[in-house]
C-alpha cells in the first residue's frame, strides 16, 4: 500500500463525522445477533481494500451491520461477499473464493473494493448528507489508484455516487445522467487519466441473490467484460 492510501486509510477508520452511523455501528457491536455473540466487532469506518495497482475498481454501498462492520472489511463475512469473492475468484480476481475474517489470506489482483458510505447505515440506507460527507474520501482515493481504467458500480447508489466523483475529477457527465442499469455502461474522459469506463451491476446483496434476480452467471458477464475494457479488448458483451 502507497503512503497516501496508508494515510488516507487511517483517516477513514478515524472519522466520527456521521452522529447517526456512529451510532448504529456501535449499537449493531453491542448487540450482535446470538451467532456472533461474543465476537469483538469493529465498528468503525471500514477502509477500502485491494491491489493498490487494479485496473478495476469496484464500487459498493456501505458495510452490512453484522458483515463489514463485524470484521472490519468490506464484504468480509456475509452472504453478499460469499457471492461476491467467489465471482472474483472465477474471473482470477481474488486469491480465495471466500472471505470470513480480515487475516483469512484473501488477495486481491489487478481490483480494489470500497464503499461510498465506509460505515453500515440503519437498514442499509444512508442520507444523501451522509453520503456527501462521506465522497471526499472516494475522491482521493480515486486520486491514488492511478491505473484504474474500469469502475464498476454494484447498485443505483454506487452508480450515482461514481458519477458524482468521475465529475469531481473533471470527466463531463451528461445531463440527465447515465441512468443506472444491470450491463449499463458509459465511457468517461478524465483530464489527467484519459477514457475509463463505468460499468452497472445489481448489487450482490441477499435480496438480489436470493430471488434470481442477479444470478452468478449473470456476474460472471459482467466481471468479463470488466476485464476485458481493463485489458484492453472489450471482446465481451454483457447483454
Amino acid at each position: 500500500m502507497s503512503r497516501g492510501l496508508a494515510r488516507l486509510t487511517r483517516e477513514i477508520e478515524a472519522c466520527r463525522a456521521c452522529p447517526r452511523l456512529v451510532a448504529w455501528r456501535e449499537e449493531a457491536a453491542a448487540h450482535p445477533p446470538r451467532r456472533y455473540a461474543g465476537e469483538t466487532y469493529w465498528a468503525r469506518p471500514v477502509p477500502a481494500f485491494g491491489d493498490p495497482a487494479a485496473r478495476l475498481l469496484l464500487v459498493g454501498l456501505a458495510p452490512a451491520a453484522h458483515g463489514g462492520n463485524r470484521t472490519g472489511r468490506m464484504f468480509t463475512g456475509d452472504s453478499s461477499g460469499d457471492f461476491l469473492f467467489a465471482a472474483l475468484h472465477r474471473a482470477g480476481f481474488a486469491s480465495q473464493p471466500g472471505s470470513t475474517h480480515r487475516g483469512d489470506g484473501l488477495a486481491l489482483t489487478d481490483a480494489y473494493v470500497l464503499a461510498p458510505v465506509r460505515c453500515a447505515p440503519p437498514d442499509n440506507r444512508p442520507t444523501p448528507d451522509e453520503l456527501a460527507r462521506c465522497r471526499p474520501f472516494f475522491e482521493r482515493e480515486l486520486a491514488l489508484l492511478p491505473r484504474v481504467r474500469v469502475l464498476l458500480a454494484l447498485g443505483g447508489i454506487g452508480w450515482a455516487s461514481t458519477l458524482a466523483v468521475l465529475a469531481a475529477h473533471g470527466a463531463a457527465v451528461p445531463r440527465p445522467a447515465p441512468a443506472f442499469g444491470h450491463g449499463a455502461e458509459v465511457e468517461l474522459a478524465l483530464p489527467r487519466r484519459g477514457r475509463v469506463t463505468l460499468l452497472g451491476s445489481y448489487h450482490v446483496s441477499r435480496q438480489n441473490t436470493n430471488t434470481g434476480r442477479l444470478t452468478p452467471g449473470m456476474f460472471d458477464l459482467v466481471l468479463a467484460r470488466a476485464r476485458g475494457l481493463a485489458e484492453g479488448s472489450g471482446w465481451t458483451s454483457i447483454r
